[in-house]
């Protein structure tokens, strides 16, 4: 990756201890998935998933409304796309962290979600193992990039 910034995908004990609840809106249109990261998000006392939203602007008026911490957001969304949805949620909510959670495996889209304002990329496929280091890491500001899709340079 070569970005100082990075966090390699490692380790789950490379996810950082937070000192207070982080507050999480999670987008995906497909609820089994979302019960899937609600099951690894919930085993995590620092962590607390405030919302869920199936589509991209109903995710955006969540994010502003709610104001979270951290967005775990999917590209592939009804209404808006998950990169157009990044963009607005960067005007609506300035401080929340952006971290795509998606299927997509193009590098070119995933420098898209970076220039939208993501802060962390990863694939779906990859989750089991990078989602808490991923979260982790753009809770502490810093730049996250799935192992599959190591090559994208982050922005």
């Amino acid at each position: 990756m070569g970005d100082d910034t990075s966090v390699p995908a490692t380790s789950h004990r490379a996810w950082i201890s937070v000192n207070h609840l982080t507050r999480i809106v999670l987008v995906d249109d497909f609820e089994p998935w979302r019960a899937y990261v609600r099951s690894v998000v919930d085993d995590h006392p620092t962590f607390e998933i405030m919302a869920e939203a199936s589509d991209g602007m109903e995710a955006v008026r969540r994010v502003e409304e709610l104001q979270p911490d951290l967005v775990l957001l999917d590209i592939g969304l009804p209404s808006i796309d998950g990169i157009a949805a990044a963009r607005l949620m960067r005007r609506v909510a300035p401080d929340a962290k952006i971290l795509f959670l998606t299927e997509n495996r193009h590098s070119d889209i995933a420098e898209a979600a970076f220039q939208a304002g993501g802060h962390g990329y990863v694939v779906k496929s990859d989750s089991a193992h990078d989602l808490l280091i991923a979260m982790g890491a753009v809770l502490k500001g810093e730049k996250f990039v799935s192992r599959t899709l190591e090559a994208v340079p982050i922005f």
